[in-house]
């Protein structure tokens, strides 16, 4: 009997293991909104709200596993209006698809 219980212990055991070690394949980020999301909440954090919402919409997209998500620039049109074409630069966060990390941030001038 003993014996009978010390395998049984030690299948469900094994058993509990294996299953632990296998996690089906999820993409953490799986569309551009929770990207542009992740993005926006980092953002806030290293440039400050008021900044962050002055380069709004933010932009992702998706070239392999890695999300791009980036600001929109806005300048003066000179007629009292804004433009997005013009010369300066907006935050740019890069985020794995697949584990949801934050691969780069950067901000361009």
């Amino acid at each position: 009997m003993r014996i009978c219980v010390t395998l049984f212990c030690a299948f469900l055991l094994s058993t509990l293991a294996l299953g632990q070690a296998h996690s089906p394949k999820r993409n953490k980020v799986p569309d551009s909104e929770t990207a542009v999301k992740i993005a926006e909440l980092v953002l806030i954090h290293v440039y400050g709200k008021k900044q962050i919402a002055s380069e709004e919409p933010f932009t992702a997209m998706l070239s392999g596993d890695v999300w791009t998500v980036f600001g929109t620039l806005h300048c003066p049109d000179g007629k009292g209006g804004t433009t997005t074409y013009c010369l300066g630069g907006a935050a740019e966060v890069r985020i794995s698809k697949a584990r949801g990390r934050i691969l780069s941030i950067s901000h361009t001038k």
